[in-house]
């Protein structure tokens, strides 16, 4: 299971969901503000330096990039 760590507005958070619906991969999206502070964000993620951060079975895979690199090496 993916967990997208978004934020408002965010065309690369938007990406990384559309790419996981179009890989019919199950995901969580979360957007900050509504289900997640930027504290909360800056302690799971202590050096983010953008969004969305993206984690799959708790392993934190990256920002969008990363995330298409990584489904890239997996299928």
């Amino acid at each position: 299971m993916y967990t997208i760590y978004s934020k408002p507005n965010c065309l690369f958070c938007l990406q990384a969901k559309q790419l996981l619906e179009m890989e019919q991969l199950p995901f969580e999206y979360k957007n900050l503000g509504t289900h997640y502070s930027l504290q909360e964000f800056m302690e799971l993620f202590p050096n983010a330096k953008s969004f969305p951060m993206i984690v799959k079975d708790g392993e934190c895979i990256g920002g969008f990039n990363n995330l298409v690199e990584y489904l890239n090496q997996q299928y």
